[in-house]
């Protein structure tokens, strides 16, 4: 007995699709996304996937878009929350870690090493901003764009490459594998090569505060 197949309308297939892949991405990685493994998450056929996504490359190119758009989803939940709630900035870090921790590293590089290239830029605009309006007077936008950039491939290559790094350092067993350490030394980085004090967090400011003239002061010592 033949069952048939719910028709879905292209955009829900799409994200239905591309839900799977990611799926997949996160439970075993790059080479488990494949168009019939896909096609069975979602009750499509292969040829269904296909007419959606061409063949594979494609699906995985398209993937990884999809990863920036949670990315930038997240960026704009982390930055409400900064300005509502003064959250630390060590959440951004980690909110970059878990993204890539969950497949996405492995496929940036992947899709890399194979040639593909995102033409896109600016993702993360509104981090540099945010942060760059908590620096000392006079700081460069250029270096608060070049801090966000180096702590972006630190967090896109932890999974792949983080716990080889620190055994060649000489960390050890648990303190090697576990990048809880490394992620909050990142945000203690960002802070520093920014001038933020340690407790310093984009937040809402007074307009008749003394802070609302210029960004918060260096740190002493």
């Amino acid at each position: 007995m033949t069952t048939s197949r719910a028709r879905r309308a292209p955009e829900e297939a799409r994200r239905l699709i591309l839900d799977a892949a990611a799926s997949l991405l996160g439970e075993s990685g790059v080479a488990a996304v494949q168009m019939r493994a896909v096609a069975a998450r979602v009750g499509m056929t292969d040829a269904g996937v296909a007419h959606h996504f061409g063949n594979r490359e494609k699906l995985l190119a398209e993937l990884l878009r999809h990863g920036g758009r949670r990315l930038r989803d997240a960026l704009q939940d982390l930055l409400t929350s900064w300005l509502d709630h003064d959250a630390d900035l060590l959440e951004f870090v980690e909110a970059l870690h878990t993204l890539y921790r969950d497949g996405y590293g492995e496929l940036a590089v992947a899709l890399h090493a194979a040639g593909w290239r995102d033409p896109g830029s600016g993702m993360l605009d509104p981090v540099v901003d945010a942060l760059h309006r908590l620096r000392p007077p006079g700081g460069s936008l250029d270096d608060t764009r070049l801090a966000v950039a180096a702590l972006h491939q630190a967090m896109a290559t932890e999974p792949l490459y983080g716990s080889d790094f620190r055994r060649s350092a000489g960390l050890t067993g648990a303190a090697a594998d576990d990048s809880s350490a490394q992620v909050r030394w990142w945000a203690r980085q960002l802070h520093s090569a920014l001038g933020l004090r340690p407790d310093t967090a984009p937040g809402p400011r007074d307009p008749g505060s003394p802070e609302a003239s210029g960004p918060p002061a260096r740190a002493p010592g």
